[in-house]
């Protein structure tokens, strides 16, 4: 039996992930004592935090007809489900908690590992949303998802420009 989720639901679980994808950036400052690469991911936290007000935005200006319930959930287990998957998908709320540099590392090679585990987690997000785009029927939506997959590439068209421009 399959599960139809409707464009609210798919908001919700964007609004989840782009709230652990600003953790995950916060946690990642923290790794650093170089003013300008803290600064750097402390604004990128910040950025997932204005898409996360960007999807709440588009979230309360959806239809009625696209927050209209695809399943019976009279105990509100959906909602549980959603959470779920935002905390273990993507920008895991659990792997983000553990994620820790190895000391060994250079500062330039922990800035590396960083980026190349944020641009991993945005690229995983896109494939997330395109499958999730993929369960919406269009009536309830499904071309909303276009502008969550769009801010997911500015994230790692952003990222990708910062890492090639680190010193070589």
């Amino acid at each position: 039996m399959g599960y139809e989720f409707n464009a609210d639901e798919i908001f919700e679980i964007a609004e989840q992930i782009e709230r652990n994808g600003a953790m995950f950036y916060r946690q990642m400052a923290g790794n650093f004592s170089d003013i300008p690469v803290r600064q750097l991911f402390l604004d990128l936290a910040t950025m997932e935090d204005e898409h996360e007000k960007v999807f709440i935005s588009m979230r309360a200006n959806l239809s009625d007809k696209e927050r209209e319930p695809t399943v019976f959930d009279p105990e509100g287990e959906s909602a549980l489900y959603l959470k779920a998957l935002a905390d273990l998908r993507v920008f895991d709320k659990k792997a983000i908690e553990d994620f820790v540099l190895p000391e060994e590392l250079t500062e330039k090679e922990k800035i590396m590992k960083v980026f190349h585990e944020a641009i991993n987690r945005e690229k995983d997000s896109i494939v997330f949303y395109l499958g999730m785009k993929e369960l919406l029927p269009v009536h309830l939506g499904k071309n909303k998802i276009d502008d969550i997959i769009k801010q997911e590439m500015e994230h790692i068209r952003l990222l990708s420009n910062r890492l090639m421009s680190l010193p070589k």
